[in-house]
């Protein structure tokens, strides 16, 4: 179905609407069951007072079968009947007079403006539409242990695949003494696990570097938690049987396209040490919070790695590839590393093992409070280990230790909670960081580096007390 405005204007002295009889034959005329019959649906509509001018948005096949149903309103006045579209659509495609991205170029794609829309409708804080990209607001976080699936962040790199599941396969190959192909229904029968894992983009706080630098300006909120269920991978690198001279673990996911500066086409892949892909207790999920996968998460199979950045969570999966030499892709080398300069050299590190960081949810930043008692509360996680303690300090004054909530987990955030007494009035800075059982805890400052990964400084937040 297309989107039409209308816009229909009549002369004063003929308005309709001065006569009752007329009136209510346009109401009737404009009732919904009467439109379906017209094959039109109306979105909207206005009439702006006083000046004879009705709006309609209207969807429907073509504009013809629109002028079809716009007659009567034609024999009163005129009517002008334009195409239109949608701010998610026209900000997808890059402006009003841009073409829609081109979809379905690699695989059968969802409709950008649709996943943009659903994002909105979510509260997702959208950065870019195309690729659909869009953080939590922190203040979301504040809940129970795992975030619903509507608002868990969403980070991609090209277009949202539109797999069908009946015709699907999972392709495990390479330095396999069995090569598989799995169906969505072969996995689902095999012995599988449920586990709940944070995962945090490895941009999550880019927005607060400075010098700015390159990459999507994400606040605080690329990062949630899920109960994930899905079969080990182990379980199907043990069944594919691993190769001698076996090294790297490379996983290739639907998703691909150009990329600025090159003219062949990618697609999203990353690889784990075959140590790693068996210590780290990967998971191959089809479910997510108890429902199946969703398509912006990856339906219908995603890689989870417990404690690492997200990146290495590639969603849509097609294909596990048995290698025997360090995997070199685009997202394996040359992006999502750290890369400063020391003593003169450039040193690298690849994008691994999340940071730990502390995120105040409660009380919101910039409100004002009522001076007295006040629950200061928050998540802590780290890919290092479990969390040992998070302090907070108010105004500057000393850190006092937090009450620390639920289970401790390397895998999953930490909820914790501190009740603090503020009296003096006016503006206050709250802080809050993070020390884990590895001994690693926040800086004060951030740590720039060029790519804008792994910012984990201590978060401050403003309110004021009354």
């Amino acid at each position: 179905m297309a989107l039409f405005i209308v816009r229909h204007q009549h002369a004063p002295d003929h308005c309709p609407a001065t006569d009752p009889y007329m009136g209510a034959t346009l109401l009737n005329y404009l009732s919904r069951p009467n439109v379906r019959r017209h094959g039109v649906a109306i979105q909207g509509e206005a009439v702006v007072k006083g000046e004879h001018t009705l709006y309609m948005i209207v969807e429907s096949d073509d504009a013809e079968r629109v002028r079809g149903f716009m007659a009567p309103f034609a024999r009163a006045g005129t009517v002008d009947v334009y195409p239109a579209s949608t701010c998610a659509r026209i900000v997808a495609s890059g402006g009003c007079a841009a073409p829609m991205p081109v979809v379905d170029d690699v695989v059968p794609a969802l409709d950008p403006e649709d996943a943009c829309q659903h994002a909105i409708d979510s509260g997702l804080v959208v950065h870019r539409a195309h690729p659909l990209n869009c953080e939590t607001s922190v203040a979301a976080l504040l809940g129970g242990v795992v975030m619903p699936n509507a608002h868990f962040y969403v980070r991609n790199h090209f277009q949202i695949p539109n797999l069908d599941p009946t015709t699907w396969r999972l392709r495990v190959r390479g330095l396999v003494d069995r090569p598989l192909e799995l169906s969505l229904r072969e996995l689902t029968t095999m012995p599988s696990r449920t586990t709940v894992v944070t995962l945090e983009c490895a941009g999550n706080g880019r927005s607060w570097l400075e010098p700015r630098v390159p990459g999507e300006q994400w606040e605080l909120g690329a990062v949630s938690t899920a109960e994930w269920t899905g079969v080990p991978l182990v379980e199907v690198l043990d069944r594919a049987g691993i190769r001698a001279g076996a090294r790297e673990v490379v996983f290739r996911g639907a998703d691909g396209g150009t990329l600025p500066g090159r003219d062949d086409a990618v697609q999203f892949e990353r690889s784990l040490t075959l140590d790693d892909a068996r210590e780290l207790e990967p998971l191959l999920a089809y479910a997510m919070n108890g429902e199946a996968l969703p398509i912006q998460h990856g339906y219908p199979l995603r890689l989870i790695v417990p404690s690492w950045y997200g990146v290495a969570a590639v969603k849509w999966l097609t294909d596990i590839e048995i290698i025997d030499r360090p995997f070199t892709g685009h997202y394996q080398s040359e992006t999502y590393f750290f890369e400063w300069q020391r003593d003169g050299t450039v040193v690298r590190e690849p994008v691994a093992l999340q940071r730990v960081r502390a995120l105040i949810t409660e009380p919101r930043a910039d409100t004002e409070i009522a001076a007295g008692e006040l629950a200061i509360r928050g998540v802590a996680w780290s890919g290092a280990a479990p969390i040992a303690r998070v302090e907070v300090s108010v105004d500057g004054d000393p850190w006092q230790p937090a009450r620390m909530v639920g289970e401790r987990s390397r895998q999953r955030w930490q909820w914790w909670e501190l009740i603090a007494r503020l009296d003096r009035p006016g503006a206050t800075t709250i802080r809050a960081r993070a020390t884990d059982l590895a001994g690693r805890a926040q800086p004060l400052e951030p740590e720039w580096n060029r790519l804008g990964y792994g910012n984990n400084a201590v978060q401050g937040i403003s309110v004021r007390i009354r």
